[in-house]
C-alpha cells in the first residue's frame, strides 16, 4: 500500500557520502561544497531514522486506521524527536565539557569520560524515544572546543583514532551482513520493475531536490552555488549502511513486501557505492570543480583578517545592521564572558588569547631548535641560559613559565636564527620581532563601550 512505499522511501533516502567526502579530501574541493556534503552526512541519517519511525508506526497501525489527526501527530512527533534529541545532546555536551575541566590530575581517564558521556547521551535519547543520532551529533559538535582545550594531547589522539577504528569496524560489519544477505535467496525476492524504478527515481528526485534547494539558498547567498556544485551534490547521493540496517529491521508480518524492499535496497547500495563511488573522482576532475586554497595563512595575514572582521562588525553596528559579523561577534563575546569561563580550566582559558598563543608557539619552536643544536638561548635583553644538550631538559612548560613570569622582558628572538628557509619563515620572523619589541601585558583592560545612539548633535 501507500504507507509501505512511504516507509521504503524514508529508509532508502538515507545517503552515505563517506566515499564522496574521501574523494573531496583527496582532490581538495572548495570549502563550501565540502561543508554542505559533510553537513548532509551528519544530519541526513538522523532525519531519515525519525521519518522511518513515524511511517513504521503508521504501517503497524494499518492504513485504514490512520486518521488526519495522526498525520498532525506524526509531524509534531518528527519535530519533538528531532529537537528533543538535539537538546539531550546539548545537555551532555555541557556536562562533558564541565567534567573534563577537573581532570588535569587524572589524564588517564579523560578518554573514558568522553566515550562514556557520549554513549550516555545515546542511551538517554533511546530511553525516551528521541533521536539518538542527533543527540550524539550535537554532543560532539558543541563540546569539541572546550573538551579539546581541557584534555591532554595524548587523550585527544586516543579519542580520535579509537573512534576512527570503531567507525571502520562498524561499517565493515554492516557490509559483511550486506554481502551475506545478497547471496542468501531466502532473505529477498526480486522485482525488476521496483528495482529499475527505484534507481531512476533516486537520481531524478535527488537532482530536483538539490536544484530547488540551491535556488532558494542562492537568493540569500553572496556567492551562489553554481551548476557544477549542483551536479556534484546530485551525483553524490550514495546509499550505504543505514539504508540496509533499516530495511533489515522491518517486521515481515506487518510489511508484507519486506523481501522485495530488501532486494531493492541491496541493488541500490551496490550500484551507488560501486558505480557512483568509483566515478565521482573522474567526474569532479572532468567538471573542474573549484579547488580549495591549500595555502596556510601567515601570521601577518591572520592578524589582518581578524582586524577586518572586527572592523566589519563595527560598521554593521554603526549602520544598525545585524549581519553575519554582528552575530558572530555577539556569540564570541558571550562565549568568552560566560561559556569559556565555566567550561574551560583557567590555564586553558588563559592561553586562548590568540596573540599570546602564537607568541608562545614561536618561542617554544625557537627554544626547541636551539636545544636540539646544543646552543645558547638568547633573548632581546641579551640574557643567556645555560646550554642544554637535549630537548627533554628544556620542556615546553619551562618556556611558558618563563614567558609568563618575565612578560615581554625575556623572549627568544627568531632574528638570531641564521638559516631562513622560505618567505613564510621570513614573514614569521619579522612578525615575531615586532611582537618581541611591542607586546606587553597591560595591568588592566578597559572595554570601550560605544553606541551610535549616544552621539551628540555636533558629533
Amino acid at each position: 500500500g501507500l504507507m509501505d512505499f512511504l516507509l521504503f522511501g524514508s529508509l532508502v533516502s538515507a545517503v552515505d557520502p563517506v566515499a564522496v567526502l574521501a574523494v573531496f579530501e583527496e582532490v581538495h574541493v572548495n570549502e563550501t561544497l565540502f561543508i554542505i556534503v559533510f553537513g548532509e552526512s551528519l544530519l541526513n541519517d538522523a532525519v531519515t531514522v525519525v521519518l522511518y519511525k513515524v511511517f513504521n508506526s503508521f504501517v503497524e497501525m494499518g492504513a485504514e486506521n490512520v486518521r488526519p489527526v495522526d498525520y498532525v501527530k506524526g509531524v509534531a512527533s518528527f519535530l519533538v524527536v528531532s529537537l528533543g534529541g538535539t537538546v539531550i545532546g546539548l545537555v551532555f555536551a555541557f556536562l562533558l565539557a564541565f567534567i573534563t575541566r577537573f581532570t588535569k590530575r587524572v589524564r588517564i581517564i579523560e578518554p573514558l569520560f568522553v566515550f562514556l558521556l557520549v554513549y550516555l547521551a545515546y542511551l538517554t535519547a533511546e530511553m525516551v524515544s528521541l533521536s539518538s543520532i542527533l543527540a550524539m551529533t550535537f554532543c560532539g559538535l558543541c563540546c569539541k572546543k572546550y573538551v579539546e582545550a581541557n584534555i591532554s594531547q595524548k587523550s585527544r589522539t586516543t579519542v580520535k583514532y579509537t573512534m576512527k577504528t570503531l567507525a571502520g569496524i562498524s561499517e565493515t560489519i554492516i557490509f559483511i551482513f550486506l554481502g551475506i544477505s545478497a547471496v542468501d535467496r531466502s532473505k529477498w525476492a526480486w522485482d525488476t520493475g521496483l528495482v529499475l524504478s527505484t534507481l531512476i527515481f533516486i537520481f531524478v528526485f535527488r537532482a530536483v531536490g538539490v536544484i530547488f534547494q540551491t535556488w532558494v539558498l542562492n537568493q540569500f547567498r553572496l556567492s551562489p552555488l553554481d551548476r557544477i556544485d549542483q551536479v556534484v551534490m546530485s551525483y553524490g547521493g550514495l546509499r550505504g549502511a543505514v539504508a540496509f540496517a533499516l530495511v533489515s529491521l522491518l517486521n515481515k508480518t506487518k510489511v508484507k513486501a519486506k523481501d522485495y524492499f530488501v532486494a531493492t535496497t541491496i541493488i541500490v547500495v551496490f550500484f551507488t557505492v560501486i558505480f557512483q563511488g568509483l566515478t565521482i573522482k573522474p567526474l569532479v576532475k572532468w567538471l573542474k570543480v573549484k579547488r580549495s586554497d591549500q595555502h596556510k595563512p601567515t601570521l601577518n595575514e591572520e592578524i589582518h583578517e581578524r582586524a577586518f572582521d572586527h572592523t566589519l562588525a563595527a560598521v554593521e553596528d554603526i549602520a544598525g545592521l545585524h549581519g553575519y559579523h554582528h552575530w558572530r561577534d555577539k556569540w564570541e563575546h558571550f562565549d568568552k564572558q560566560y561559556l569559556s569561563q565555566v567550561l574551560m580550566r583557567k590555564s586553558a582559558y588563559r592561553i586562548k588569547d590568540e596573540i599570546w598563543d602564537v607568541y608562545q608557539k614561536l618561542n617554544i619552536r625557537d627554544a626547541i631548535s636551539f636545544v636540539d643544536q646544543g646552543g645558547h638561548v638568547m633573548s632581546s635583553a641579551r640574557m643567556s641560559l645555560p646550554s642544554m644538550p637535549s630537548r627533554t631538559s628544556f620542556s615546553e612548560n619551562s618556556v611558558t613559565n618563563l614567558l609568563r613570569e618575565n612578560g615581554s622582558g625575556v623572549c627568544l628572538d627568531l632574528q638570531v636564527i641564521d638559516t631562513v628557509r622560505s618567505v613564510r619563515d621570513r614573514e614569521d620572523t619579522a612578525m615575531h620581532h615586532v611582537l618581541t619589541g611591542n607586546l606587553y601585558k597591560p595591568r588592566r583592560r578597559y572595554l570601550a563601550h560605544y553606541s551610535r545612539h549616544f552621539l551628540g548633535v555636533g558629533q
